[in-house]
Protein backbone atom coordinates (compact mmCIF):
# COMPACT_ATOMS: atom_id res chain seq x y z
CA UNK A 1 0.00 0.00 0.00
CA UNK A 2 1.08 3.96 -0.69
CA UNK A 3 0.15 7.43 0.16
CA UNK A 4 0.20 10.48 -1.33
CA UNK A 5 0.36 13.70 0.45
CA UNK A 6 -0.70 16.73 -1.32
CA UNK A 7 -1.49 20.05 -0.95
CA UNK A 8 -5.88 20.64 -1.23
CA UNK A 9 -5.30 24.10 -2.97
CA UNK A 10 -2.94 23.37 -5.89
CA UNK A 11 -2.24 20.13 -5.89
CA UNK A 12 1.86 20.16 -4.89
CA UNK A 13 3.26 17.14 -2.98
CA UNK A 14 4.35 17.81 0.61
CA UNK A 15 8.41 17.43 1.20
CA UNK A 16 8.60 17.77 4.92
CA UNK A 17 6.38 18.46 7.97
CA UNK A 18 4.59 21.92 7.22
CA UNK A 19 1.44 22.17 8.15
CA UNK A 20 0.07 24.49 5.15
CA UNK A 21 1.39 24.69 0.99
CA UNK A 22 4.24 26.99 0.82
CA UNK A 23 3.05 27.82 -2.43
CA UNK A 24 -0.60 28.77 -1.81
CA UNK A 25 -0.96 28.57 1.94
CA UNK A 26 -3.95 25.34 1.77
CA UNK A 27 -3.63 22.89 4.16
CA UNK A 28 -2.53 19.19 2.95
CA UNK A 29 -4.01 15.77 2.90
CA UNK A 30 -3.42 12.10 2.64
CA UNK A 31 -4.70 9.76 -0.27
CA UNK A 32 -3.66 5.89 0.23
CA UNK A 33 -3.56 3.36 -2.65
CA UNK A 34 -4.16 0.04 -2.69
CA UNK A 35 -6.54 -2.46 -1.05
CA UNK A 36 -8.50 -2.46 2.38
CA UNK A 37 -6.84 -4.94 4.98
CA UNK A 38 -8.65 -5.95 7.97
CA UNK A 39 -5.10 -5.35 10.04
CA UNK A 40 -6.17 -1.73 10.70
CA UNK A 41 -2.28 -0.97 11.41
CA UNK A 42 -2.01 -2.03 7.71
CA UNK A 43 -3.67 0.66 6.47
CA UNK A 44 -1.04 3.17 6.69
CA UNK A 45 2.23 2.63 5.12
CA UNK A 46 3.82 5.98 6.50
CA UNK A 47 3.95 4.63 10.25
CA UNK A 48 6.79 2.32 10.38
CA UNK A 49 6.17 2.31 14.23
CA UNK A 50 2.91 2.28 16.57
CA UNK A 51 2.71 4.10 19.71
CA UNK A 52 0.32 2.35 21.61
CA UNK A 53 -1.89 3.18 25.31
CA UNK A 54 -3.90 -0.41 25.20
CA UNK A 55 -6.58 0.72 22.28
CA UNK A 56 -9.68 -1.45 21.63
CA UNK A 57 -12.40 -1.73 19.01
CA UNK A 58 -14.82 0.71 20.96
CA UNK A 59 -18.46 -1.30 21.44
CA UNK A 60 -21.47 -0.75 19.12
CA UNK A 61 -24.35 -0.15 21.62
CA UNK A 62 -28.08 -0.36 20.23
CA UNK A 63 -30.53 1.83 22.06
CA UNK A 64 -33.44 1.25 20.15
CA UNK A 65 -35.77 2.62 16.94
CA UNK A 66 -32.50 2.10 14.98
CA UNK A 67 -30.01 4.16 16.22
CA UNK A 68 -26.85 2.36 17.10
CA UNK A 69 -24.21 4.49 19.08
CA UNK A 70 -20.40 4.01 19.37
CA UNK A 71 -18.72 4.38 22.35
CA UNK A 72 -15.54 5.86 21.34
CA UNK A 73 -15.19 7.60 25.44
CA UNK A 74 -13.35 4.33 25.85
CA UNK A 75 -10.53 5.08 23.94
CA UNK A 76 -7.19 5.74 26.29
CA UNK A 77 -8.16 9.42 26.72
CA UNK A 78 -12.03 8.94 26.77
CA UNK A 79 -12.73 10.97 23.22
CA UNK A 80 -12.45 10.15 19.61
CA UNK A 81 -9.28 12.08 18.88
CA UNK A 82 -7.09 8.91 20.16
CA UNK A 83 -8.66 7.05 17.17
CA UNK A 84 -5.54 6.74 14.76
CA UNK A 85 -6.23 10.83 14.51
CA UNK A 86 -3.32 11.55 17.54
CA UNK A 87 -2.18 7.65 17.59
CA UNK A 88 -1.09 8.16 13.82
CA UNK A 89 0.34 11.70 13.60
CA UNK A 90 2.39 10.80 17.26
CA UNK A 91 3.38 7.67 15.78
CA UNK A 92 4.76 9.12 12.37
CA UNK A 93 5.94 11.49 13.63
CA UNK A 94 8.24 9.18 16.18
CA UNK A 95 9.11 6.56 13.41
CA UNK A 96 12.00 8.51 11.85
CA UNK A 97 10.74 11.79 11.54
CA UNK A 98 11.54 12.88 15.11
CA UNK A 99 13.26 10.97 17.77
CA UNK A 100 12.97 13.41 20.44
CA UNK A 101 11.80 16.99 20.82
CA UNK A 102 9.20 18.87 21.31
CA UNK A 103 5.50 19.35 19.41
CA UNK A 104 3.33 21.84 20.14
CA UNK A 105 -0.23 21.93 19.41
CA UNK A 106 -3.66 24.52 20.19
CA UNK A 107 -6.19 22.90 21.57
CA UNK A 108 -8.44 23.22 25.20
CA UNK A 109 -9.95 20.10 25.02
CA UNK A 110 -10.28 16.25 23.23
CA UNK A 111 -7.45 17.09 20.85
CA UNK A 112 -4.83 18.47 23.44
CA UNK A 113 -5.71 15.70 25.87
CA UNK A 114 -5.42 12.90 23.19
CA UNK A 115 -1.77 14.52 21.86
CA UNK A 116 -0.75 15.18 25.38
CA UNK A 117 -1.15 11.46 25.96
CA UNK A 118 0.20 9.64 22.80
CA UNK A 119 3.45 12.35 23.01
CA UNK A 120 4.65 11.81 26.34
CA UNK A 121 4.18 8.30 25.65
CA UNK A 122 6.32 8.59 23.03
CA UNK A 123 9.37 10.45 24.52
CA UNK A 124 7.94 13.81 23.44
CA UNK A 125 7.94 17.50 25.27
CA UNK A 126 4.66 18.11 24.27
CA UNK A 127 3.19 22.02 25.00
CA UNK A 128 -0.33 22.95 24.44
CA UNK A 129 -1.57 26.22 23.74
CA UNK A 130 -5.03 27.08 24.95
CA UNK A 131 -7.00 30.63 25.08
CA UNK A 132 -6.61 32.19 28.48
CA UNK A 133 -10.66 31.37 29.15
CA UNK A 134 -9.85 27.32 28.75
CA UNK A 135 -11.90 25.24 30.56
CA UNK A 136 -9.74 24.00 34.58
CA UNK A 137 -11.30 20.53 34.08
CA UNK A 138 -9.90 20.05 30.73
CA UNK A 139 -6.57 21.46 31.43
CA UNK A 140 -6.00 19.27 34.16
CA UNK A 141 -6.42 16.22 31.81
CA UNK A 142 -3.74 17.37 29.66
CA UNK A 143 -1.26 18.34 32.33
CA UNK A 144 -1.87 14.78 33.54
CA UNK A 145 -0.70 13.16 30.90
CA UNK A 146 3.63 13.30 31.46
CA UNK A 147 3.39 16.86 33.47
CA UNK A 148 2.41 18.37 29.50
CA UNK A 149 3.06 22.13 29.73
CA UNK A 150 -0.08 24.05 28.71
CA UNK A 151 0.88 27.35 27.60
CA UNK A 152 -2.25 30.15 28.00
CA UNK A 153 -2.08 32.70 25.33
CA UNK A 154 -4.48 35.86 25.25
CA UNK A 155 -6.89 36.64 22.40
CA UNK A 156 -9.16 34.73 19.67
CA UNK A 157 -8.54 31.42 18.73
CA UNK A 158 -7.01 32.62 15.39
CA UNK A 159 -3.45 34.28 18.52
CA UNK A 160 -3.68 30.86 19.86
CA UNK A 161 -2.91 28.94 16.69
CA UNK A 162 -0.19 31.24 15.66
CA UNK A 163 1.42 30.93 18.61
CA UNK A 164 1.68 27.21 18.49
CA UNK A 165 2.77 27.39 15.35
CA UNK A 166 5.35 29.77 15.69
CA UNK A 167 6.77 28.38 19.16
CA UNK A 168 8.86 30.34 21.75
CA UNK A 169 11.53 28.11 21.07
CA UNK A 170 10.61 25.92 18.08
CA UNK A 171 9.24 22.64 17.76
CA UNK A 172 7.03 20.95 15.59
CA UNK A 173 3.36 22.14 15.20
CA UNK A 174 1.22 18.93 15.68
CA UNK A 175 -2.21 20.27 14.67
CA UNK A 176 -5.50 18.09 14.75
CA UNK A 177 -6.70 20.41 12.04
CA UNK A 178 -3.67 21.21 9.71
CA UNK A 179 -1.75 17.98 10.57
CA UNK A 180 -3.07 15.39 7.86
CA UNK A 181 -1.89 12.64 9.69
CA UNK A 182 -4.39 13.13 12.23
CA UNK A 183 -7.61 13.59 10.08
CA UNK A 184 -6.25 10.72 8.09
CA UNK A 185 -5.89 8.66 11.43
CA UNK A 186 -9.52 8.96 11.57
CA UNK A 187 -10.96 6.48 8.89
CA UNK A 188 -10.03 3.77 12.01
CA UNK A 189 -13.62 4.64 12.52
CA UNK A 190 -14.68 3.70 9.21
CA UNK A 191 -12.58 0.30 9.44
CA UNK A 192 -14.44 -0.35 13.19
CA UNK A 193 -17.63 0.49 11.78
CA UNK A 194 -17.10 -1.99 8.94
CA UNK A 195 -16.43 -5.38 10.62
CA UNK A 196 -18.78 -4.31 13.38
CA UNK A 197 -21.51 -4.31 10.97
CA UNK A 198 -19.81 -7.84 9.55
CA UNK A 199 -18.59 -6.26 6.11
CA UNK A 200 -21.49 -3.53 5.69
CA UNK A 201 -22.31 -0.06 6.51
CA UNK A 202 -25.47 1.65 8.48
CA UNK A 203 -27.65 3.92 6.29
CA UNK A 204 -26.26 6.87 7.62
CA UNK A 205 -23.97 7.77 10.05
CA UNK A 206 -24.01 11.24 12.38
CA UNK A 207 -21.41 12.96 13.10
CA UNK A 208 -20.51 16.38 15.31
CA UNK A 209 -18.87 19.31 13.67
CA UNK A 210 -16.07 21.73 15.08
CA UNK A 211 -13.25 21.97 12.97
CA UNK A 212 -14.50 18.94 10.69
CA UNK A 213 -11.80 16.30 11.01
CA UNK A 214 -14.19 13.59 12.26
CA UNK A 215 -16.09 14.33 9.36
CA UNK A 216 -13.36 14.60 7.05
CA UNK A 217 -11.24 11.89 8.28
CA UNK A 218 -14.49 9.34 8.10
CA UNK A 219 -15.29 10.27 4.62
CA UNK A 220 -12.70 10.93 2.40
CA UNK A 221 -10.13 8.13 4.23
CA UNK A 222 -11.95 5.70 5.74
CA UNK A 223 -15.07 5.25 3.63
CA UNK A 224 -12.97 6.38 0.16
CA UNK A 225 -10.92 3.84 0.94
CA UNK A 226 -13.35 0.86 1.44
CA UNK A 227 -15.59 1.83 -1.61
CA UNK A 228 -12.86 2.09 -3.84
CA UNK A 229 -11.30 -1.39 -2.28
CA UNK A 230 -15.09 -2.61 -3.22
CA UNK A 231 -15.34 -3.38 0.03
CA UNK A 232 -19.00 -1.47 0.10
CA UNK A 233 -20.92 -0.95 -2.84
CA UNK A 234 -21.95 2.70 -1.58
CA UNK A 235 -21.81 5.12 1.25
CA UNK A 236 -23.46 5.67 4.13
CA UNK A 237 -24.79 9.25 4.28
CA UNK A 238 -23.18 11.47 6.55
CA UNK A 239 -24.92 13.93 8.91
CA UNK A 240 -22.86 16.84 10.18
CA UNK A 241 -24.56 17.90 13.48
CA UNK A 242 -23.52 21.63 15.09
CA UNK A 243 -25.36 23.67 17.33
CA UNK A 244 -27.78 26.42 16.68
CA UNK A 245 -25.32 29.03 18.19
CA UNK A 246 -22.41 27.59 16.14
CA UNK A 247 -23.23 26.31 13.25
CA UNK A 248 -21.05 27.37 10.11
CA UNK A 249 -20.69 24.12 8.30
CA UNK A 250 -24.30 23.93 8.32
CA UNK A 251 -25.08 27.57 6.75
CA UNK A 252 -22.54 26.37 4.27
CA UNK A 253 -24.25 23.52 2.61
CA UNK A 254 -27.90 25.81 3.17
CA UNK A 255 -26.28 28.51 1.18
CA UNK A 256 -26.74 31.18 3.52
CA UNK A 257 -24.31 33.74 4.86
CA UNK A 258 -23.16 33.01 8.52
CA UNK A 259 -22.26 35.52 10.65
CA UNK A 260 -20.77 34.13 14.18
CA UNK A 261 -22.91 35.54 17.30
CA UNK A 262 -20.69 37.52 19.69
CA UNK A 263 -20.36 35.23 22.87
CA UNK A 264 -20.19 31.85 19.99
CA UNK A 265 -20.95 29.82 22.96
CA UNK A 266 -22.77 26.68 23.34
CA UNK A 267 -23.69 23.59 26.23
CA UNK A 268 -21.89 21.77 23.72
CA UNK A 269 -18.80 23.67 24.61
CA UNK A 270 -16.22 21.12 22.16
CA UNK A 271 -18.14 22.36 19.04
CA UNK A 272 -17.68 26.12 18.93
CA UNK A 273 -15.45 26.40 15.81
CA UNK A 274 -16.47 29.80 14.33
CA UNK A 275 -14.32 29.93 11.10
CA UNK A 276 -13.58 26.15 9.93
CA UNK A 277 -10.02 25.79 7.72
CA UNK A 278 -11.67 23.29 6.16
CA UNK A 279 -15.35 24.30 5.88
CA UNK A 280 -15.50 24.21 2.32
CA UNK A 281 -14.42 20.73 2.04
CA UNK A 282 -16.32 19.39 5.30
CA UNK A 283 -19.67 20.22 3.20
CA UNK A 284 -18.44 19.05 -0.13
CA UNK A 285 -18.07 15.62 2.08
CA UNK A 286 -21.35 15.88 2.83
CA UNK A 287 -22.89 16.47 -0.11
CA UNK A 288 -20.73 13.52 -1.85
CA UNK A 289 -22.62 11.18 0.16
CA UNK A 290 -26.27 12.82 0.07
CA UNK A 291 -26.47 13.52 3.73
CA UNK A 292 -27.14 16.63 5.23
CA UNK A 293 -26.46 19.12 8.25
CA UNK A 294 -29.05 19.09 11.42
CA UNK A 295 -28.92 22.21 13.89
CA UNK A 296 -29.73 21.64 17.24
CA UNK A 297 -30.60 23.61 20.23
CA UNK A 298 -28.86 24.03 23.71
CA UNK A 299 -32.25 22.58 24.82
CA UNK A 300 -32.40 19.69 22.59
CA UNK A 301 -28.95 18.69 23.33
CA UNK A 302 -29.68 18.93 26.89
CA UNK A 303 -32.87 16.56 26.65
CA UNK A 304 -30.85 14.36 24.05
CA UNK A 305 -28.31 13.77 26.72
CA UNK A 306 -30.32 13.48 29.67
CA UNK A 307 -32.32 10.62 27.57
CA UNK A 308 -29.17 8.79 27.01
CA UNK A 309 -27.76 9.47 30.67
CA UNK A 310 -31.12 7.50 31.58
CA UNK A 311 -30.21 4.34 28.47
CA UNK A 312 -27.00 4.26 30.62
CA UNK A 313 -24.51 6.19 28.10
CA UNK A 314 -22.80 8.45 29.75
CA UNK A 315 -21.53 10.71 26.97
CA UNK A 316 -20.36 13.72 26.67
CA UNK A 317 -22.86 16.51 26.21
CA UNK A 318 -21.51 17.74 23.15
CA UNK A 319 -21.58 14.33 21.75
CA UNK A 320 -24.99 14.14 22.80
CA UNK A 321 -25.76 16.64 19.77
CA UNK A 322 -25.94 13.32 17.39
CA UNK A 323 -28.51 11.57 18.68
CA UNK A 324 -30.18 15.12 19.70
CA UNK A 325 -29.99 15.46 15.42
CA UNK A 326 -31.71 12.19 15.33
CA UNK A 327 -34.84 13.04 17.37
CA UNK A 328 -35.25 16.02 15.52
CA UNK A 329 -35.58 14.81 11.80
CA UNK A 330 -37.52 11.54 13.30
CA UNK A 331 -35.00 9.27 11.20
CA UNK A 332 -36.41 6.70 13.67
CA UNK A 333 -37.18 3.27 11.25
CA UNK A 334 -35.74 4.61 8.44
CA UNK A 335 -33.04 2.42 8.15
CA UNK A 336 -29.84 1.81 10.80
CA UNK A 337 -28.48 4.79 11.92
CA UNK A 338 -25.16 5.36 13.72
CA UNK A 339 -23.45 7.86 16.25
CA UNK A 340 -20.19 9.08 17.93
CA UNK A 341 -19.90 9.59 21.41
CA UNK A 342 -17.80 11.27 23.60
CA UNK A 343 -16.99 10.68 27.78
CA UNK A 344 -19.37 12.18 29.83
CA UNK A 345 -16.31 11.97 32.42
CA UNK A 346 -14.80 14.92 31.21
CA UNK A 347 -17.54 16.94 32.37
CA UNK A 348 -18.73 15.25 35.45
CA UNK A 349 -16.08 14.24 37.08
CA UNK A 350 -13.44 16.98 36.92
CA UNK A 351 -12.09 16.26 33.20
Amino acid sequence: MECRVFCLGCGRERHGLEARCSHCGSPFDIEVSGKYSDRLQDNFPYVSRWISLGEVQTPIVSAGGGADFKLDYLSPTFSYKDRGGARALVSFLRGGRMDHGTINEDSSGNAGAAIAAYGSAAGFRVRIFTGSRAREEKIRQIESYGGAEVVRVEGSREDVQRAAMGGADGGVYASHVLMPEFRDGIRTLAYEVFQQYSGSMPDRIFVPVSAGTLLLGLHRGGLRHLLESGEIGSMPEIVGVQPEKVSPICHILEGRPYEPPVDGQSVADALVTQKPVLGVQVAEAVRQTGGTCVMVSDEEIMSAHAELSRAGLFCEVSSATVYAAYKKRKWQGGGRSSCSQGAGLKTVMGY
